[in-house]
């Protein structure tokens, strides 16, 4: 069927590449079918709860920023309480706020009665709070008067520190951070996959195919998810894995198909032919390995997190155009160039490169690992199992916003760090939401008594509960703000979590009949996040690795090499998960490669990577092992079958693995802890795979297998079983 689709897309080419291109503007153009502001996602567990009993109510949400007072003269003995400069610049402030015409509510002040809850326990720092007031439509410009009011004060008092952060002021950092990270890397790694595409084939129009085909199919995705976007969550987020997914596939594929074509042209068929060879063997290469990529992204939809449904609808559009494509434009465009795709060649390089058939040099590694296959297999699975060891005692945890990006990027995040040092918690506070089950308001005399006794046990500090408290009406509901001591989603501010939901809040709002609450925040959503990702991790992994099992067996009509594909990218990635806990966990290496030790592994990278990873290598991994198995279909012996099929992927294989290791160590080059650590790991994993992998382990283990390999009998992707005397597919053309 593969094979038909290409030849007909040939013989249609002008056809087949306006349709793409018509295609490719639908796609764009449905995008203004989308108004509005598409599906939310909602977060899982009790801060979700938390989070639709707020939406609930179809009043806005309780923003809430914090400005902190300080004076600018470190070394002087500046305290609030005895400095008048650092009173009237606090009052100033105080009353510029309230001068905005209906922008701001609740302000929080140092002067007020109790302002001892917004004074630092030294002394030397007050801090001012206010809620930024309005529905959604009158939000942007609400805040934009809030934000002119403290620059404003500050320009009056030089001598004085303003620093503010809170809710919307740090995810707008963390937003920025997002959109200038990818904007840097996308600069980057777009040169830089350019200069591998025309090393690898030695001519610019060579190196633009892939990148054409890769354009196109992402820009019909996007196109398309802004649609879908209406009915499933889609975060900038991930876009960018989309993004780079979709740049990946597409790269893969072309190349599959550009060196194969080659290979065939070189062989002395006419164009026609040589299509129709490549749709054969690496078209059906192709859709077995977008198939696998796929199938690994549905296993996300089992962790139940929303933010995750847009992330594998994205990953599977992107995917099935990145195939559709190479089995029908590609074939077609490249009919249509024919000899003309190696024009504008390098000099030297350009001949070199589209005379090159096979790596001498993986031949030559191949060959010396089938020969001892035992002492080569051994050494490189004891070396990737000692990469792996550190992995067993990782810690997960999620990056606070606090210690995401480095200081300096962000003057939220950084104003955000110092409120930590004197008012703990304050601008990351636990967001407790309560309403009252009859629909009434939840603002009564009972409410307010329990609200009376949170802030005596902060007061005492129990349960690492801290001030200053504030409570602001949503609705008929109450949103009561309750600052929790540590580093926002450290051990010790997920201890206070814990006895806030368990212990502080049954004995104070769980005393109220009729008063229903839930706890959201920085520190509940992330920690709720992983609970449930945790939870579900051992279901997604038994999901891919089963269903790989069973497309790998249907895909070669084997039921050993299964077996043996899943544990060899096990090793890889095991061995990516030891170096990231050695690096990130436990700080070696800090000053080789300039990270800073963060004490843990984002909670949510390690399924993260699996998936990806598991996908994008059963792409190398299907290709080799369909070049082995076409051998072994023609007759070759099985050794002699892995040499060769070694030796004549290897090229396109090591391209694909360069363009993918250079974009993401790119990544390792951005800002945000979470890019730094995924970067990493991804470079490191997709190296070990296509080096160690691929050029050691998967040799020593096929030589081992032997002819238990391969099936005798007729039919799979590959085609005919060795020795039934008709046409193969990996044989095309060609009668053993």
């Amino acid at each position: 069927m593969i094979a038909a689709v290409a030849g007909w897309s040939t013989r249609h080419r002008a056809l087949v590449i306006a349709g793409w291109l018509a295609l490719v503007v639908v796609a764009l153009l449905s995008s203004a079918l989308a108004t509005g502001d598409g599906a939310r996602s909602v977060d899982p567990g009790e801060a979700g709860r938390a989070q639709q009993m707020v939406q609930a109510q179809g009043s806005g949400d309780s923003i809430r920023e914090n400005v902190l007072i300080q004076s600018r003269d470190a070394g002087g003995d500046h305290r609030f309480v005895d400095d008048p400069e650092l009173r009237e610049a606090a009052g100033d402030l105080v009353a510029e706020l309230r001068r905005t015409p209906g922008a701001v509510r609740d302000v929080g002040s140092p002067l007020v009665a109790h302002g001892e809850r917004w004074v630092s326990q030294d002394g030397r720092s007050g801090l001012i709070t206010f809620e930024v007031a309005g529905n959604e439509g009158q939000f942007k410009a609400h805040y934009t008067a809030a934000v002119k009011a403290v620059k404003q004060v500050q320009e009056s008092h030089p001598r004085v520190r303003f620093a503010q952060a809170g809710d919307h002021s740090l995810s707008e950092a963390v937003n920025d951070g997002i959109k200038d990270d990818l904007k840097r890397a996308e600069t980057t790694s777009l040169p830089l996959t350019l200069l591998i595409l025309l090393v690898a084939f030695g001519s610019l129009i060579a190196a633009g195919i892939p990148l054409l085909l890769s354009a196109t199919t992402v820009a019909a995705a996007f196109g398309l998810l802004q649609l879908v976007s209406q009915w499933v969550p889609f975060n900038s987020a991930a876009s960018a894995i989309v993004l780079l997914i979709g740049m990946a596939v597409g790269i893969d594929y072309s190349l599959f198909y550009l060196r194969r074509v080659r290979e065939e042209r070189a062989a002395g068929h006419d164009v026609r032919e040589a299509l129709r060879i490549t749709a054969r063997t690496s078209g059906h290469a192709v859709v077995a390995s977008g198939l696998t990529v796929m199938v690994c992204m549905t296993g996300l939809l089992f962790t139940g997190v929303d933010v995750f449904k847009g992330l594998t609808a994205g990953t599977v559009l992107v995917v099935g155009l990145a195939v559709l494509g190479s089995v029908t434009v590609l074939p077609a465009l490249l009919a249509a160039l024919g000899d003309r795709v190696d024009k504008a060649r390098i000099p030297w390089l350009g001949r070199r490169r589209i005379a090159a058939k096979e790596s001498h040099l993986w031949r030559r590694v191949a060959r010396a690992v089938v020969r001892r296959p035992v002492a080569a297999g051994a050494t490189a699975a004891v070396a990737l199992l000692l990469m792996t060891l550190p992995a067993l005692g990782i810690r997960l945890q999620d990056a606070a916003v606090t210690a995401s990006l480095p200081p300096g990027v962000s003057t939220a995040v950084d104003a955000a760090t110092a409120m930590q040092q004197e008012f703990p918690g304050s601008a990351t506070a636990a967001r407790v939401v309560f309403d009252r089950a009859d629909g009434t308001s939840a603002d009564t005399p009972e409410v307010r008594e329990a609200i009376d006794g949170l802030h005596e046990q902060a007061a005492v500090g129990r349960g690492a509960l801290r001030e200053p408290i504030t409570v602001v009406p949503v609705g008929d509901a109450m949103v009561v703000r309750v600052p929790l001591e540590g580093a926002v989603t450290d051990p010790v501010a997920n201890r206070a979590l814990a006895t806030l939901r368990d212990q502080v809040l049954p004995s104070t709002l769980g005393t109220v009949r009729g008063v229903d609450y839930a706890v959201a925040g920085r520190t509940a959503m992330p920690h709720d996040f992983a609970k449930q990702v945790n939870s579900r991790t051992p279901i997604v992994f038994a999901f891919i690795l089963g269903l790989a099992f069973l497309l790998l067996a249907v895909t070669f009509r084997s039921w050993t090499i299964p077996p043996a594909s899943i544990l060899l990218n096990l090793l890889s990635i095991g061995a990516a998960y030891g170096v990231l806990t050695l690096v990130f966990q436990d700080g070696n290496l800090e000053s080789l490669l300039g990270f800073n030790s963060y004490g843990g592994v984002v909670s949510w990278l390690p399924l993260f990577m699996f998936i990806i990873l598991f996908g994008l290598s059963m792409d190398y991994h299907i290709f080799i092992l369909s070049r082995i198995r076409e051998r072994w279909l023609a007759g070759t012996e099985p050794r002699e079958a892995v040499v060769g099929g070694i030796a004549a992927s290897a090229g396109v294989v090591s391209s694909a693995a360069l363009i993918m290791t250079g974009v993401f160590t790119v990544f390792m080059t951005l800002s945000a802890i979470e890019y730094k650590m995924l970067g990493l790991g991804m470079a490191l994993a997709i190296l070990i795979d296509a080096t160690v992998v691929r050029g050691v382990l998967l040799p020593a283990a096929m030589s081992l297998l032997g002819e238990r390999a391969w099936s005798r009998r007729t039919g799979s992707i590959a085609g005919g079983g060795r020795g039934c005397g008709r046409l193969s597919p990996f044989n095309a053309g060609r009668r053993r």
